[in-house]
């Protein structure tokens, strides 16, 4: 059976619709934004350490930072350590599309009896896919019973009863549960031991990965030297947690309609990824890359080729402030 491809194992490539310049006197690359924006619309890949829970985590930033309104992208136990993306004040708006990108794990897990390789390795292949999961007693969801995608499970290390593996899976997937059934699976039990998260969608632990000290050393380097070169040590845009999904470019005439929640049509479209289908959530970008909205797709990306009007994706989540872009659209009279 094929292996189900996690999302940044997904190539892509860009078809061009049409080709039109845009206005250098809107809009910003999203590296090059006013430093207030760049943190208004930015995140923080945040290496968690044991301890603390996700939340407590996240109220350290908005102290340490100085704002109100932070949020985090999805929730680690507060023993487990690895990746939490941190999104800053407007920023908060993209979480939804991070729960559509997968995530990566590196797992120990202890057997409650020797088991030879061999046996390790064919119960673990046996976990790739499709699988059912019911989330433990003390989740804060519904414990019903749901499927999640394990795209992976590699096998890295046997020492005595402890397995290490690293595994891909759907966002919401229970690791701890995962390792309760690898063990059932294997017929000795099972139950997990460590656990880290090394992925969270497009954000790894290559892509600028700082710890609550960094945090706070870079911070109060600003404040003591006000040069903002500090600030983009550990803040991204936001732009780069959208990284994964098919991205729609469009005009700087059909930006503004979008800001205020107006659907996708396809005259204002530029370019587009391949392998956009229906309901496909996609990622409405200017021609500089700034995010302007997410929306669900409508038509295919062959469709939209081929289409001159008509509406080929709903806007579900506006992320551009509105006046971004002049207004070039004109309000039906009644």
């Amino acid at each position: 059976m094929q292996r189900i491809l996690a999302p940044w194992e997904i190539k892509r490539k860009l078809v061009v619709k049409a080709e039109e310049e845009t206005n250098p006197r809107h809009g910003h690359e999203p590296n090059e934004r006013p430093i207030q924006d760049y943190i208004r619309f930015g995140i923080i890949n945040l290496d968690k350490p044991p301890g603390p829970s996700s939340h407590e985590v996240t109220a350290w930033i908005k102290r340490i930072l100085g704002m109100e309104r932070a949020g985090h992208g999805g929730t680690l136990d507060p023993k487990v350590t690895g990746i939490l993306p941190i999104a800053l004040q407007e920023a908060s708006r993209t979480l939804q599309a991070l729960l559509l990108s997968g995530k990566e794990y590196v797992c120990v897990t202890r057997l409650h009896s020797e088991v030879n390789e061999e046996k390790i390795r064919t119960v673990l292949n046996e976990f790739q896919g499709v699988i059912y999961q019911r989330p433990p007693l003390r989740a804060s969801v519904k414990r019903q019973l749901r499927t999640r995608k394990i795209y992976y499970i590699n096998l890295l290390e046997i020492q005595d009863r402890n397995i290490l593996f690293q595994v891909a899976c759907e966002a919401g997937t229970y690791i701890r549960k995962l390792s309760h059934d690898i063990g059932e699976a294997i017929g000795c039990g099972a139950h997990m031991q460590e656990l880290r998260r090394t992925r969270s969608g497009p954000l790894t632990e290559e892509t600028k990965l700082v710890t609550l000290h960094d945090v706070s050393y870079y911070q109060t380097r600003w404040r003591e030297t006000q040069d903002e070169k500090w600030l983009r040590e550990f803040i991204q845009p936001m732009e780069n947690a959208l990284r994964l999904l098919p991205k729609i470019t469009i005009r700087d005439s059909a930006v503004d309609a979008i800001c205020h929640g107006a659907n996708l049509a396809a005259p204002g479209i530029l370019n587009m990824d391949t392998g956009i289908n229906l309901k496909t959530t996609v990622l409405v970008q200017t021609q500089k890359t700034e995010a302007v909205a997410l929306a669900g797709a409508t038509k295919t990306t062959e469709e939209i080729l081929e289409m001159d009007h008509g509406i080929v994706a709903k806007t579900e989540r506006v992320l551009m402030p509105r006046s971004t872009y002049p207004k070039t659209w004109q309000t039906s009279k009644t």
